[in-house]
């Protein structure tokens, strides 16, 4: 593995363990927090997270390091077999990208969406609520979990590469 790869392998795991990190916030202890409260409360409190993440800082760890991801992945691919850690780098990058990008598009974002035309105030919304709060729950451990592993990944990949 060459020092540029290495570096960015490097950076590209630390922000996939940031966005785990993030993650991992809100399974462990904010999903928690917002079930707590009455169903309007917490309702409108994550209506308001779900638009203020919507952030260039947020949106850039989140979806940006989906690049160097693809690009380590058609390095890794070119790699295979040299025993530079390609393997394990190739796994992580597809891991991050599917796992945690792919998974964020496909199950949270549309749960997102679905509360986010809820009227707090509706006693309707709390049953979207309530199924809300396992699934995206669900689906956000997931990604957590695919976010930590990539980090773990391509960390491994690094150092089996020099």
């Amino acid at each position: 593995m060459s020092d540029p790869v290495t570096v960015v392998t490097v950076a590209t795991a630390v922000v996939c363990a940031l966005v785990g990190g993030a993650f991992f916030a809100f399974s462990n202890w904010v999903m928690d927090a917002l079930a707590r409260r009455p169903n309007r409360e917490g309702i409108a409190a994550m209506q308001a997270i779900n638009v203020t993440v919507i952030n260039p800082t947020f949106m850039a760890a989140l979806f940006g390091v989906v690049l160097p991801c693809v690009g380590l992945a058609v390095w890794a691919v070119a790699s295979l077999g040299n025993g530079a850690g390609a393997g394990w780098v190739l796994a992580g990058s597809l891991l991050y990208t599917v796992g945690c990008a792919g998974l964020t598009m496909v199950a949270n974002v549309p749960l997102n969406n679905e509360l986010a035309r809820q009227d707090p105030d509706d006693p309707r919304a709390v049953e979207v609520w309530q199924r809300f709060l396992s699934r995206w729950t669900t689906w956000n451990t997931a990604r957590t979990v695919a976010a930590l592993a990539a980090a773990a990944l391509l960390i491994i990949g690094a150092i089996a590469g020099r």
